[in-house]
């Protein structure tokens, strides 16, 4: 089979092929450091050789709790914020039917989110949905005391018991979380929830290949060891003993940082294909917390194109020079759909006529690409044949593995995320948390 691809040609007309090629020495002290664990964050390196370390047994067990969900709910709610919800989010976006949600002969429950947000009129709105639906709860925290993610499980839970009765709600919620301890751990004890674990050594956004990605990617029909294998052929392709040359994951850390350091200080990350909206919100996650610390890091933006061409598109073609662009690129498409000839051609489009839409596509791709380059924005591109589950989990690894050596290149620990916290204490001082006492009267006196 073959396997993703990366180009880099067109950054070179900003960067030189000297100096990404002089990254080679860094970027295998990078790699080493990942592989012996001798770096800022090593105890949060389980997601490095996960996907060859996934066995039968577990997939087997996610793929029968998946099946018991799928076959007692119309509706999964999935409550987790952060990478507890952006990696499942975005594979059952790129698999699924666009107008997924109003089929009538579906075969999947209708997956949908809570706890990623604190909106009232959300949570309402999404309570009055599931009095008339058979619903079920995948609950996702290493802690369970997460503000979002708790304040949303704590009220579908009460409505669950309160429609279905405490017994069969027993048997519809699982809880993804710490194996010995927290609040979500110590509620699936005494409740008797099916359980998955959360490895300490795997951070939120590095979890898409483990349960928290895999059994809400299941619970939607889509075939989990497809999306495994595909991670584990890339973890192989892009192993520390890979060539620079043959290693997609060390081009891309490199030539990344080669442009930051040329005053590229903005990534946007380009799709020409509406399913991958959400991989770019997982991709943003992604680089974000994991470079952005010590007033350093690339700044993750994400476009869909070519409906923001039409919004963002003048921006990127004449504003400020500080961007490049990571283009996502799908090579063959899964339906086929030919353009019709019109007998009055208002649209002057007839010499479309017979031709693929995708085709249509390919080519605003090029166009965009040939203009942006123009314009002083420099390109990559990485190209899947197809979207399926196996390229779709060779893109996750790709990226999540060129993210640790980035990281490590622009010298930050690219595995903690210190800065998310402090949103938090303010929060809690305001809404006076029991503990937060002197940061309550404190935050007061700021107002």
């Amino acid at each position: 089979m073959e396997n993703i691809k990366l180009s880099i040609d067109k950054a070179f007309g900003f960067v030189s092929k000297e100096s990404v090629a002089a990254y080679k020495a860094e970027v295998a002290a990078a790699c080493k450091t990942l592989h012996t664990g001798s770096g800022k964050g090593s105890e949060y390196l389980g997601w490095l050789n996960l996907p060859s370390s996934i066995d039968n047994e577990h997939l087997t067990d996610i793929e029968n709790t998946a099946k018991i969900l799928r076959d007692n709910c119309e509706v999964v709610v999935v409550v987790g914020i952060g990478g507890s919800y952006l990696g499942s989010k975005a594979v059952n976006d790129a698999l699924s039917s666009s107008f997924d949600w109003l089929l009538a002969d579906r075969k999947s429950p209708i997956m949908i989110h809570a706890g990623q947000n604190i909106g009232e009129d959300y949570l309402y709105e999404l309570q009055e949905l599931l009095k008339t639906k058979k619903f079920g709860i995948i609950s996702i925290s290493k802690s369970g005391t997460t503000t979002e993610p708790a304040l949303a499980f704590r009220l579908l839970k009460t409505q669950l018991e309160e429609q279905q009765g405490k017994a069969a709600a027993q048997k519809l919620i699982v809880a993804i979380t710490d194996k010995s301890r927290g609040a979500l751990r110590t509620l699936a004890t005494q409740e008797g929830y099916k359980t998955f674990v959360i490895e300490d050594s795997i951070g939120g956004r590095f979890s898409v290949l483990s349960p928290v990605g895999l059994l809400p990617i299941a619970v939607a029909g889509f075939d989990v060891r497809e999306l495994v294998k595909g991670a584990a052929k890339m973890e192989e392709v892009c192993g520390q003993d890979a060539a620079f040359e043959e290693n997609p994951a060390a081009q891309y850390a490199a030539v990344r940082n080669e442009l930051y350091r040329k005053g590229k200080g903005i990534e946007i990350l380009v799709n020409f294909h509406p399913k991958l909206h959400f991989f770019g919100e997982w991709w943003k996650q992604l680089y974000g917390e994991s470079e952005g610390k010590e007033n350093k890091g690339i700044f993750p933006a994400a476009v869909d194109f070519s409906a923001d061409l039409h919004s963002m598109g003048q921006w990127i073609q004449e504003g400020e020079r500080s961007i490049f662009e990571t283009v996502i690129s799908i090579k063959e498409t899964n339906h086929t759909k030919i353009f019709p000839t019109s007998e009055d051609n208002l649209d002057g489009l007839n010499f479309l006529a017979g031709k693929p839409v995708d085709f249509v596509n390919k080519m605003a791709e090029l166009g965009t690409m040939l203009a942006h380059v123009d314009g002083g924005v420099p390109n990559l591109r990485l190209e899947l044949p197809r979207l399926n589950e196996y390229y779709l989990g060779q893109m996750i690894y790709f990226f999540e593995k060129a993210c640790g050596i980035s990281g490590y290149l622009l010298g930050v620990n690219p595995f903690d995320q210190p800065g998310v916290e402090a949103y938090k204490a303010n929060m809690f001082a305001l809404l006076e948390k029991p503990g937060f006492e002197a940061e309550t009267k404190a935050i007061k006196a700021r107002l």
